[in-house]
């Protein structure tokens, strides 16, 4: 149930005058920002090279959530002060990225809350809590992951599957548009991504058993351009590798924001798991195009090509995590990559010209499910399928490995990736599947044994991409379950579930800053600098299903705060 909240501003207020009150919606009539025009397609482009701006959720197109920022070091880490904190009045589960555009910060909540704010003092501009209906059907909790940002509007994916778009000053609503029907289990978490004049996202609902894709809108109509799925349909390539008519159900959601390489003009994306989760019976083979990266032209949607990492996946292992689009040397040649920590425990690296597989290394301490073969393909250990009495501990459990609600990052300087891990085994037993239209589809569930036991924990790891190995790692009593952010200072900036936001230097691992913010850490850490000072903004507020399965502190209370330090000019 969503916590109103208030908000009492000073009657002397010029900002407070200008806003307009109404049930869910409090738009303005002030002239906010800092004169800046419409963003651009050459801006999103470019992003994020004016450091006064995060335009995307993974920072750059690239997905490396790396700020150009040089000022933000080991060193100067810690003589960043407080400046100010936004309260979104949602506890819980925040795992947003915010936005910053024209000295306005953009923030999003659980169960769809959406602020403007002043992004050097945190004056609320205007607000947008979207009105929900009380028959929602999520798997994993109420958490949106932010907003994505194109001309003059900022659009926000919804819970009940609509997809909005908000004047970025004032905070009227310039369109909306419905995915699909809620009822039947689709929903949206994830933030656009904008490609031109496109606007991408992805639904969830692989755990309802709905048919996946993802959608490309018109930014100025709100009108749909194409559609992808991700599950075949009758005589369409892949369906062959679906028993019977078991693709009908397939899951396959595409719940997490893709890359775009410019270059090419090629959109990544990624999917999920095959439904049911824990029951593969009725779906034999390899359950195209679940578990994969799927490659597209961003105009139409048209396919070009695929990469599926876990073939007939049966211990829900979302092939959803972040992709980072790097260039490596392989064989003394650059090669332009695409690579990815996925859910499976393995980290993978393509050729994201053509999808080829060029190798898959372990980033996770515990791996025993099965391995990758030098084609790309699993070979799983029988003894870790579900079962109807199970006695295997598998690992990783159903959340990894890295999981897709946080995204790691990447200093293209060191070639290295910094992964947030779970390391929380679990059992898995299989039950009988039913197929009813928005009820859940899981044939099983997890056995959270490593939780229960107290084994569970996590750790941050330092991946060189061009090798696989691990460089660094920090080791955490609990799952990590945080977003990163790198800076071209050489610090990586993340947190834990106790809710303490962590500081380390990027080249060694050395931990340079830690700070207690009261609720565990769930969200993507961001940085921008306005007029001589550098800010650090990190969103504090922990919890959601998957956390709880996984491992946490009991004891830690739920919260929804973004806390925004301060680095005064040198």
């Amino acid at each position: 149930m969503a916590v109103i909240v208030l908000l009492v501003v000073s009657a002397g207020s010029d900002q407070a005058q200008a806003q307009r009150r109404n049930r869910n919606h409090w738009t303005t009539d002030a002239d906010i920002g800092r004169g800046e025009g419409p963003v651009d397609d050459q801006a999103l482009r470019d992003a994020p090279a004016n450091p006064a701006e995060w335009l995307h959720y993974g920072g750059n197109y690239a997905s490396w959530r790396h700020s150009p920022i040089e000022r933000l070091t080991p060193d100067s880490v810690g003589d960043l002060k407080l400046a100010w904190m936004a309260q979104t009045g949602i506890p819980g589960q925040l795992e947003a990225s915010p936005v910053v555009y024209d000295g306005i910060l953009y923030l999003t909540s659980a169960r769809n809350r959406l602020m403007a704010l002043d992004a050097k003092t945190g004056e609320l501009y205007w607000r947008y809590d979207h009105p929900n209906p009380d028959d929602l059907r999520i798997c994993c909790g109420p958490a949106n992951r932010g907003v994505a940002i194109a001309g003059d509007v900022v659009l926000m994916a919804t819970l009940d599957a609509k997809l909005v778009a908000l004047h970025r000053k004032t905070g009227e609503i310039v369109w909306e548009t419905t995915i699909d029907d809620h009822t039947l289990g689709f929903s949206a978490t994830s933030a656009p991504l904008v490609v031109g004049d496109i606007a991408v996202i992805g639904i969830g609902g692989g755990e309802y058993g709905v048919r996946g894709y993802f959608d490309g809108y018109d930014v100025g109509t709100g009108e749909r351009r194409w559609r992808h799925y991700t599950v075949p349909a009758a005589g369409e390539p892949g369906v062959e590798t679906w028993a019977a008519e078991s693709y009908l159900n397939g899951g396959a959601a595409t719940w997490s924001t893709g890359s775009y390489d410019p270059d090419t003009d090629t959109l990544f994306w990624t999917t999920g798991n095959p439904s049911p989760d824990w029951n593969g019976d009725d779906r034999l083979g390899d359950n195209l195009y679940s578990d994969s990266v799927i490659a597209v032209d961003p105009s139409t949607g048209a396919r070009k090509w695929h990469f599926q990492f876990t073939q007939h996946d049966v211990w829900d292992y979302d092939g959803n995590s972040e992709i980072w689009l790097v260039n490596v040397e392989i064989d003394g040649q650059q090669v332009p990559a695409l690579a990815q920590a996925n859910r499976n425990g393995y980290l993978y690296l393509l050729d994201r010209r053509d999808g080829r597989f060029l190798r898959a290394t372990k980033y996770a301490d515990q791996v025993n499910w099965g391995t990758v073969g030098t084609d790309g393909r699993s070979t799983v250990d029988p003894a870790m399928m579900p079962a109807e009495d199970p006695e295997v501990r598998v690992c990783p459990g159903l959340a990894g490995g890295n999981n897709a609600a946080y995204a790691g990052a990447v200093n293209p300087d060191l070639g290295l990736a910094f992964v947030p891990v779970i390391e929380s085994c679990m059992m898995f037993r299989k039950r009988p599947a039913v197929f009813r239209p928005g009820i859940p589809f899981f044939g099983g569930s997890p056995v959270n044994v490593d939780r229960n036991n107290g084994d569970a924990y996590g750790h941050l790891s330092a991946v060189d991409l061009a090798t696989g190995d691990i460089r660094w790692q920090y080791r955490d009593p609990y799952p990590m379950m945080a977003g990163v952010l790198s800076t071209a200072g050489g610090l990586v900036i993340t947190g834990n579930a106790t809710g303490e936001i962590l500081g380390f230097d990027a080249r060694t691992g050395d931990e340079v800053w830690r700070v207690q913010t009261g609720s565990g850490i769930r969200s993507h850490p961001i940085a921008y600098e306005l007029d001589g000072t550098v800010y650090l903004a990190v969103g504090s507020g922990g919890g959601g299903v998957v956390q709880g399965a996984s491992g946490n502190p009991p004891s830690v209370p739920l919260g929804s705060s973004l806390l925004v330090f301060a680095l005064e000019g040198s």
